[in-house]
């Protein structure tokens, strides 16, 4: 019963918030606050409990709520991938975050450092055992340093059998992707404190600032 509540409760809210988004425009979205706040844990209940939704439900009624939950998703994954946005140096472009993977930055002595990691089953293009990370400062202009030519890709994660092009911290473990990291403040602050150690090791000093970690 909990399960069926909750599949019909978002399915409603998807209908209200596309209706109302439709009728008087997306600001009206913006009063639908608390809505947002209980997402999270009504969706936690509907991924851990449901096997199926309703047999009662029609296939455009599923094929509905697919739609809707892909646009939410889509939504959130570029609302996190702003979360690096503004950082020092602001001259420096935003380093692209590699599919199936994800990048970890901060600012030590306005320069900003990113390091590239792939979930497991990938790996990098390109030998990066000794570059863990990449920088962008104006030592380098300003532009990222790294192996593809222009633009600001640091890595590409290809779908691999095994992970050996990177340095052994470049990986997320087997169970424990990006998001599932990044969902976990204490797993995100232990990748974010690796490439600190590792600036560190290469004596590039200081508190390290603007940290983050986004998912492609």
């Amino acid at each position: 019963m909990a399960m069926r509540a909750t599949l019909t409760w978002l399915c409603s809210l998807a209908v209200l918030c596309c209706s109302a988004a439709q009728e008087t425009g997306r600001d009206n979205c913006s009063s639908l606050t608390q809505v947002f706040h209980r997402l999270p844990a009504d969706l936690k209940v509907a991924a851990e409990c449901g096997q199926s939704p309703p047999s009662t439900w029609t296939p455009q009624q599923t094929a509905s709520l697919l739609l809707y939950m892909r646009n939410v998703t889509d939504a959130l994954h570029q609302h996190q991938l702003r979360e690096c946005q503004g950082a020092e140096p602001t001259r420096c472009p935003e380093a692209e975050v590699p599919s199936n993977g994800g990048l970890a930055c901060v600012t030590v002595g306005n320069k900003r450092y990113c390091k590239p990691l792939c979930n497991h089953g990938f790996d990098f293009g390109f030998l990066r055992r000794s570059r863990v990370f990449d920088e962008c400062s104006e030592q380098t202009g300003y532009k990222w340093q790294t192996p593809y030519v222009g633009g600001n890709r640091l890595a590409v994660c290809n779908q691999a059998l095994t992970q050996i092009s990177g340095a052994k911290t470049a990986y997320f473990p087997k169970d424990q992707d990006c998001r599932s990291t990044k969902s976990s403040s204490q797993l995100t602050n232990s990748v974010i404190e690796a490439l600190a150690a590792e600036l560190k090791a290469q004596e590039i000093n200081g508190e390290p600032q603007h940290a983050c970690l986004v998912c492609g």
